[in-house]
Order: C-alpha cells, then sequence, then structure tokens
C-alpha cells in the first residue's frame, strides 16, 4: 500500500474572469489526483503574469511584494501539508483548504450545508427543486458578503436574529436584471428552504440548536388560477398558422385533460400507455415531483392529442409520446397564444394542471379522492385547495338539492 503522497502549490490566473484588463489568481492546490483552487484576491494584467512559473513577471516594487505575497501563502500551505503528516492525519486538497481559510475539520458552514445537500440529494430532489436550492444559496452569499463582509460562516453562528436579519434583506433587495423583487411568499420560500437544510444540519448533528425553533414561516394565501370552461374550449378550438403554437398549445391542452406536470408530460413514452381497469388506454406512470404513482384514464381529447404526434420524427427519436420542448420557451410562447386567444390570465403550463382539477374533473362531479389520486397529491388537503374555487359547482349542488326539497 502507498503511503505517500503527491503534492502541490501551483498560482494560475483565471482568463475567463477578466474584468477592467485585469484576471484573478487563484492557488491550485492538488493532493494525489484531487485538486481545488483558493482566490488570491489579487488580478494582474495577463501580460505581466508569467504561465509557466506561476508568478507575476519583472522587478518592479508592486511585483516583488505580490510574488511575497504569493510565496508566504505556498509557504503556509506547505507548512500545514508537514503539520498534518507529523500528526499521522487524513490528508486531502480540500483539508489543506479548509486550513488555508482558517476553517478546521469540524467546523461545519453554511456552504458546505448546502454543497452537501445539492449533492447528496441530486438524485431525490427534481432538476425544478434543486435549481431552487442553489438560488437560495445566492441569496445567502449575498447577505453574507454585505452584512457580515464574508463568504462563508459556521453553523454554530447562526441565530434566531440571523434568520430574522436575512428575511429583512430579502424583502429589501433589489434586482439589478428585469427580475421583480420577491413578493412575501418568494421571500418564505427561501426562507422554507434554508430551514430545511438547517433541519437537516441538526439530524447530522452538525449543529446543538435549531435557530428556527421559534421562528414561523407565514405565506399569504394565493388563489390558484385556471382556464373556465369558455376559455378552455377557445384555446382548443383556436386554428394556428405557426407550427410552433400549435405544438404547444397541444401540449398545454393535453396537460388540461390529463392533469400532468410539464416533466411528467415531457417524459411520457409509449410503455406508459396501458390498459386500465375499464379495459380502456390509461396513462400508467410516476410524478418526478413526489415520485407518487398515478393512473389517469385517457380522455377523448388527450387522446386525439396522442394520436396527432404519434409518428412526429422528433418524439420517435426521443422515444417520448411528444417531441420535447424546454419549460422556458413553452411558457413563452403560452404567453402568444394567450394574447391570440383573448385570455388575460397569465397563462402558464402549471395552469393546466388547475384547469384539470377544476374545470374538466371537480366542475364535473368528479369526486376529490379520485382527483387528488390523478393528480398524485400525497394529501388530499393539497386538492382541497382547487375545490374551493369552484363556485358554479357549488351552486349546480346547492340547486339539485332546492329541486330535491320542492319535490318532497
Amino acid at each position: 500500500m502507498r503511503s505517500s503522497k503527491t503534492f502541490g502549490v501551483q498560482f494560475i490566473i483565471r482568463r475567463n474572469k477578466l474584468k477592467n484588463g485585469l484576471v484573478p489568481i487563484y492557488a491550485r492546490i492538488t493532493v494525489d489526483s484531487e485538486r481545488v483552487e483558493i482566490s488570491m484576491k489579487k488580478r494582474i494584467k495577463v501580460t505581466n503574469w508569467n504561465e509557466l512559473g506561476g508568478r507575476a513577471k519583472g522587478n518592479a516594487m508592486e511585483v516583488k511584494k505580490l510574488n511575497h505575497y504569493l510565496e508566504q501563502f505556498r509557504s503556509g500551505i506547505t507548512n500545514s501539508y508537514q503539520q498534518m503528516q507529523i500528526e499521522k492525519k487524513l490528508i486531502t486538497a480540500e483539508a489543506l483548504k479548509n486550513m488555508a481559510l482558517g476553517l478546521d475539520e469540524d467546523g461545519h458552514t453554511i456552504t458546505r450545508l448546502v454543497d452537501y445537500h445539492n449533492t447528496n440529494f441530486k438524485n431525490v430532489l427534481s432538476d425544478g427543486t434543486l435549481k431552487n436550492y442553489f438560488t437560495t444559496k445566492k441569496y445567502i452569499l449575498r447577505y453574507l458578503k454585505k452584512r457580515y463582509r464574508k463568504s462563508d460562516m459556521y453553523l454554530s453562528e447562526l441565530t434566531y436574529k440571523f434568520i430574522t436579519e436575512f428575511e429583512l434583506y430579502l424583502r429589501a433587495y433589489q434586482p439589478t436584471d428585469h427580475q421583480k423583487p420577491l413578493s412575501n411568499n418568494g421571500v418564505m420560500k427561501h426562507l422554507e428552504r434554508l430551514r430545511k437544510l438547517i433541519r437537516l444540519a441538526v439530524r447530522l448533528e452538525w449543529m446543538a440548536k435549531d435557530p428556527f425553533e421559534r421562528y414561523q414561516l407565514k405565506f399569504n394565501k394565493v388563489e390558484r388560477g385556471f382556464l373556465d370552461q369558455d376559455e378552455l374550449i377557445r384555446l382548443q378550438d383556436k386554428k394556428f398558422e405557426i407550427a410552433r403554437l400549435d405544438w404547444v398549445r397541444d401540449l398545454f391542452v393535453f396537460s388540461c385533460y390529463t392533469g400532468l406536470a410539464y416533466i411528467d408530460v415531457m417524459k411520457l413514452a409509449p410503455e406508459n400507455l396501458g390498459k386500465g381497469v375499464d379495459g380502456k388506454l390509461w396513462i400508467m406512470t410516476t410524478r418526478q415531483k413526489t415520485q407518487q404513482k398515478v393512473s389517469i384514464p385517457i380522455l377523448p381529447k388527450a387522446m386525439d392529442i396522442i394520436s396527432k404526434y404519434k409518428e412526429h420524427p422528433r418524439a420517435e427519436i426521443n422515444g417520448t409520446l411528444f417531441p420535447v420542448i424546454s419549460n422556458q420557451k413553452l411558457n413563452s410562447y403560452l404567453k402568444e397564444i394567450a394574447d391570440l386567444c383573448r385570455i388575460r390570465k397569465n397563462l402558464t403550463f402549471h395552469l393546466a394542471r388547475h384547469t384539470f382539477a377544476t374545470t374538466v374533473t371537480l366542475s364535473n362531479g368528479v369526486p376529490i379522492e379520485s382527483v387528488s389520486k390523478m393528480l398524485g397529491h400525497t394529501k388530499i388537503t393539497t386538492t382541497q385547495i382547487y375545490a374551493k374555487v369552484v363556485e358554479h359547482k357549488v351552486s349546480e349542488d346547492m340547486g339539485m338539492l332546492r329541486e330535491k326539497l320542492f319535490q318532497a
């Protein structure tokens, strides 16, 4: 068994991070095949850098100071490496990086927690959910930089005060791009994800106490949008001359009659079609988000759309029922479709799922238990959110009750 390790510290520049004519300098630490990099918080002109020697060129005083700074850093890393050898500790590039940043081996930090979560749960969470955790991490790092002027923080430093001040920061944050400021529920979503991360840290025994213990998330109630019967008919009967709009409309209408979310529609394959208990064709799949198995009888309109794309070359190549399109493009085209169909609602693909729950099923007397099962909800209370908005169904039911009472 080999006991010695290869070790080295090399200084490099990042040409792809050129800013104001200067590029950043990084230290690259290598232990065996493992490699990590640390920003030196220094910048230099590309022409003033000796690529082969890993140092600044020239004899000017500024150049000498920079090279001295880099060599001191190299010496510090080398001393840490030698000390770990003497103490017979496990030597890794990550461990040396943590020592250089002043983090001991047991110093669990916020970024380490988020990275642990995103790495270990990437095969459990959907891509969309995982993307949201990365977004929350960005806000946390921005907050740390502005409030504490540092890029990380020990978990042991997190307090109730940290959480409340982070909430205030999110509420006051003004995006510099085209995005809108965060709504109350947007702020709560970031805090909800942070709370889940903290609870994970407590279970891992990385933290002794949960700072969220006395904190309450406060979401505003939001009405679930959906297309009414007139809007749905107007949209499904509209003739489009542009092929991409016709295609996107078909996918949306298909979801209106099946209740499937975007990712579940895109991954549908011919093998997901099979005979149900009634001997007719059903969709049998598993929801990407919850891993819940769903079985959905195929309504005539949905069957027409399946047949329309049965021999579509792009679908056949991918082995899917429909040609695939990104969620971003799909929602962008739905805005065009809404204008052409004179629909004033914010038409997104998820609105189709809400339309299935309200206009197509609950409004037509399908029991809420059946709707919940087809939607793949883990709790019927989730489905009840849709039931609250179907006022005309309540009117019909009460009308039937009046007739019964009058006849009696």
